[in-house]
């Protein structure tokens, strides 16, 4: 089964930003539910993929290649095929992705070709291309939260280095200060009773750690996603053959009151 698709999706940083970020393949992969990543030399990636149709598993097993990469042009073209681990079924997909700014961020638009054969083929084509743009969601999702994580913990970062380096002009400051009053007070005498400089502690603050990118599902569950899709064709469906049953009733009532007259 063939089809083509068309999505979008927008991240919150420049172009020259989601251009590096999109191909760190083994830090993106985990965005996709279901995708792993086994190898990347650079220009190949060599990966798996789990569905779920009910209860029945899947594994794809594959290699995806970029076949065109302009950061000019911020165009990016990958193609990837597999097949399943243990069955007969087969995928492939040519994806073609550019990006450009728009609002506060970059907008990138994918045209993906599409080969689907075995079990989640049976699904048809409309069925197909829903899944695919509830999968271009969750993706853009993921890795939304996964930039805004790193955006955090670099600001984390130059946060904590500027609190260590006033710290330790601070730390410099009260020494000094310490000083200052021991020698004050060993100049008041003998029957001096001035109390013990007190020097507080320096005040820690926990820097909050960046947490991990939103892990993705163990697999793509083709049921769960479809769902909503299979109740908009199916009730029709089911009305009409309602709406069938009904009129053959009829007509049969007719024929046979006919036939008595």
């Amino acid at each position: 089964m063939a089809m083509e698709m068309d999505h979008s999706f927008t991240v919150p940083v420049p172009p020259e930003r989601a251009w590096d970020v999109l191909l760190d393949v083994e830090r993106i992969a985990p965005c996709m539910p279901g995708a792993s990543v086994d190898e990347f030399d650079g220009e190949v990636v060599t990966g798996r993929i789990k569905v779920k149709v009910g209860p029945v598993s899947l594994t794809y097993r594959g290699t995806a290649k970029f076949t065109e990469r302009d950061p000019d042009a911020k165009v990016i073209v990958l193609q990837a095929s597999g097949k399943e681990t243990r069955g007969a079924g087969t995928a492939s997909a040519t994806v073609r992705a550019t990006l450009e700014p728009g609002g506060e961020g970059t907008i990138a638009n994918m045209h993906t070709t599409m080969n689907v054969t075995g079990r989640p083929a049976q699904f048809g084509r409309g069925v197909m291309v829903e899944v695919g743009g509830k999968l271009v969601e969750q993706f853009a999702q993921n890795l939304r939260q996964l930039i805004t994580e790193d955006g955090a913990a670099g600001g984390n970062a130059a946060a904590t280095a500027t609190d260590e380096a006033d710290g330790g002009t601070s730390a410099g400051q009260a020494a000094t200060a310490v000083e200052g009053e021991a020698t004050g007070t060993s100049q008041d005498g003998p029957g001096s009773t001035q109390p013990s400089p007190v020097v507080p502690a320096a005040a820690t603050s926990a820097t909050p750690t960046a947490q991990p990118p939103a892990a993705s599902a163990d697999s793509i569950n083709l049921v769960k996603l479809v769902g909503p899709a299979l109740l908009k064709r199916v009730i029709p469906v089911a009305v009409a053959a309602a709406g069938l049953a009904l009129l053959g009733r009829w007509l049969f009532r007719r024929g046979a009151r006919a036939s008595r007259g």
